[in-house]
């Protein structure tokens, strides 16, 4: 950090990329650093000079930028996903989980994994053209595409946006498959375009529920919904006859795992049909976040959480080998796989993803609002 020049900035000038100033307040997020993100070349000191700022402007608030997306699908390679292609409605998510493991990605933005994720959004409007185009190409080649892979796309900001809703109509449309995971009550309002695509064996929906404990969710989680709600977004889709699968991720060692089993019965009761469960994550600047997290929220089982993470990532806060860097090694990863699989059979829940159909996709039609080249 030696070399790294420190730019200081004026309380009064409130310049959106300035780290917290002294008296400014949080309410409801997930972390409270807004380090700079690791591909920055200036470290940002935020200074009170002494103006007073009016009480209000003391609250953090969240920002949203749009963005103009040149592409909508990305594909991975990953050999350890379920997938191949996912589309991200949006950059950075609101829900402020302390864990989440997407929160890296904000560096390439050139912000912070830090508040920046959770109070800095980019949401991608006009994304819903950019795929009618992507899937009308002649070499494209269908599979199921994924929404909800690396930030919830049922946060908060979907409700003014509908950025997640302009995706799905476009898949409806064209009988393309979809999964969707998400925490996000949300989903519910799209529930007419997600029924009949699941009637047609197009679409399949993951809630997640790390914890039925609703002060430890506030704390982790805090501005994702309750675990009661999501239960009973689990029931709704249930109903309504779309395949739902209980996310029980990320289970964290020592604070949430002996939760395992009323996790999986109360997910059943509300209608889950399968059920998956990944195991801590802590790559790169999240490992830093949730140590601090820990430490100043449940100082009397810090060390023993921590202590377990470094059991499952053989000795690290984090391995990121593929296959094992969602289950973890060892005797705590056996012992977690043994629970879930007794679980799953005695509830007779499923092991994973339904298979989707995808014999039934219709290229779409050019978009009605754009005018073809020719």
């Amino acid at each position: 950090m030696a070399n790294v020049p420190i730019l200081f900035y004026n309380s009064g000038m409130q310049d959106k990329d300035e780290t917290l100033l002294p008296g400014q307040r949080l309410r409801a997020r997930g972390v409270a650093s807004n380090a700079q993100g690791r591909f920055e070349g200036h470290e940002r000191l935020a200074v009170d000079d002494g103006w007073d700022i009016p009480h209000e402007e003391r609250l953090v608030a969240t920002e949203v930028r749009v963005e103009s997306p040149r592409s909508a699908i990305n594909y991975v390679k990953s050999p350890d996903l379920g997938f191949d292609r996912s589309i991200n409605p949006y950059r950075g998510c609101e829900h402020g989980c302390v864990y989440c493991y997407a929160r890296p990605s904000h560096a390439f933005l050139g912000m912070s994994a830090g508040l920046d994720f959770e109070t800095r959004l980019v949401a991608r409007p006009g994304i819903d053209g950019v795929l009618r185009k992507e899937l009308r190409a002649k070499a494209y080649q269908v599979a199921p595409i994924a929404l909800g892979t690396n930030t919830d796309p049922y946060q908060p900001v979907e409700a003014e946006y509908g950025v997640t809703r302009s995706i799905l109509q476009v898949l409806h449309d064209c009988d393309h498959p979809v999964t969707v995971t998400t925490r996000g009550t949300l989903v519910e309002r799209d529930l007419d375009l997600l029924a009949p695509m699941a009637a047609k064996g197009l679409a399949a929906v993951a809630v997640s529920v790390t914890t039925l404990d609703a002060g430890l969710a506030r704390a982790m989680e805090p501005r994702a919904p309750a675990p009661a709600r999501r239960l009973a977004v689990i029931r709704r889709l249930a109903e309504a006859g779309i395949p739902v699968r209980v996310q029980v991720s990320p289970m964290v060692p020592g604070l949430t795992d002996h939760e395992l089993e009323a996790i999986l019965e109360a997910a059943k009761a509300a209608g889950a049909g399968s059920a998956t469960s990944i195991m801590l994550r802590l790559p790169l600047e999240v490992s830093g976040l949730f140590r601090d997290w820990v430490e100043a929220r449940f100082p009397d089982r810090a060390a023993r959480v921590m202590a377990r993470v470094r059991d499952l990532h053989g000795g690290q806060d984090y391995d990121p080998a593929f296959g094992t860097r969602m289950t973890g090694t060892g005797i705590w990863a056996d012992l977690h796989r043994q629970r879930m699989e007794k679980a799953r059979a005695r509830l007779g829940l499923g092991r994973g993803v339904v298979a989707l159909r995808c014999d039934l996709f219709r290229v779409p039609g050019a978009d009605a609002r754009q005018l073809d080249l020719f």
